[in-house]
């Protein structure tokens, strides 16, 4: 178990923080071998804030390590994140993201009830529609 309750999953030689991230991961091959997509990469690492120095500290960089990167056909980059909800400090480095890079930040989930993998954000405005007629 994970600080937050998922279950590590191992395919491939890869161990995924989610079964739902393995299960993304499950999706892209598929994508790939039918050709639906160019590529993905796993892990790939983006550099919010270059490290730096001040009143004689040194500051590390801070660093954004996504669950994919997708390229699609047309050569556009998709950077996705498999999460089951938004922690503070997600929500700090997305901010951080949208400004530095140009790339599609998509924040993913599984949710059955609304037709499987669905954007975070917009499960969140369906729930709160929801919570609103109740």
């Amino acid at each position: 178990m994970t600080k937050y309750g998922s279950k590590k999953t191992e395919i491939d030689g890869y161990t995924f923080d989610s079964q739902a991230e393995a299960k993304y991961y499950e999706q892209l091959k598929w994508l790939l071998e039918h050709k639906q997509i160019k590529g993905f990469r796993l892990q790939p690492k983006y550099t919010l804030l270059e490290s730096f120095k001040k009143n004689g500290k040194t500051f590390r960089k801070t660093e954004y390590i996504a669950d994919f990167e997708i390229t699609h056909l047309d050569g556009s980059i998709e950077v996705v994140d498999v999460k089951g909800y938004e922690t503070p400090v997600f929500a700090l480095k997305r901010k951080l993201f949208e400004k530095v890079y140009p790339y599609k930040l998509s924040i993913v989930t599984y949710n059955k009830k609304h037709g499987g993998w669905i954007e975070l954000d917009k499960l969140k405005k369906i729930r709160k529609k929801v919570k609103k007629n109740e």
